[in-house]
């Protein structure tokens, strides 16, 4: 006689943590004034960096902006309906594509010693694989911060062209993305809004 199979799922980890990633997980609009410590953006990353990406490239590159001065930078790219929790946030996190990554794959790639000519003369080709694999370290990025016990508040709510030309002014980086972070305020959220049912998404064959 054949032993049934098991249908029960058994995640590895608990409902806690996963309400923290995932269930539970909220787009903070306000935040409190605890700030954001360099301790805190370091082990973000440090959780970020295992994010899989295509032959390794990791294009992420992120300039977090938390003084008053970069703020006063940053604060008129941004469209007027995200300037004020923008302005308020303790950090905010510009995550940027970096169309260059094939020059460090010497150190990400490196038992193909000829990665990094496969891009070299394509830059089309390079912008699309950077902005690929960014995007899915920009996923990898907002788990992260909820990790840290953190709030994100990711935008794609602004002038993307000045935000990189103004922090990334060697124009090779394109910002993607823009994430307020912080310790969420009381209240600090919209309400939440319906996700589509599992059976309008997928499709087993």
């Amino acid at each position: 006689m054949s032993t049934p199979v098991s249908t029960r799922v058994e995640p590895l980890i608990d409902d806690a943590a996963q309400d923290v990633l995932f269930r539970q997980a909220r787009t903070a609009n306000a935040f409190t004034d605890e700030p954001v410590t360099d301790e805190q953006i370091e082990a973000i990353y440090d959780l970020v960096k295992w994010a899989p990406t295509a032959m390794n490239s990791q294009p992420l590159r992120v300039v977090v902006v938390r003084s008053d001065e970069a703020k006063a930078r940053l604060l008129p790219h941004m469209a007027e309906g995200n300037r004020a929790k923008t302005g308020t946030a303790p950090a905010v996190a510009l995550l940027a594509a970096d169309v260059d990554f094939h020059d460090e794959f010497g150190k990400t790639f490196p038992h193909f010693p000829g990665a990094r000519d496969v891009f070299a003369g394509d830059e089309q080709a390079r912008a699309a694989t950077a902005e690929l694999n960014t995007g899915l370290q920009v996923g990898y990025f907002i788990v992260g911060v909820r990790a840290l016990g953190l709030a994100a508040g990711p935008m794609t709510g602004f002038d993307a062209e000045g935000v990189s030309k103004e922090f990334f002014p060697d124009g090779r980086h394109r910002v993607m993305v823009a994430v307020n972070m912080g310790k969420p305020a009381d209240n600090g959220w919209f309400d939440r809004l319906p996700r589509l049912d599992f059976d309008e998404v997928v499709e087993i064959l």
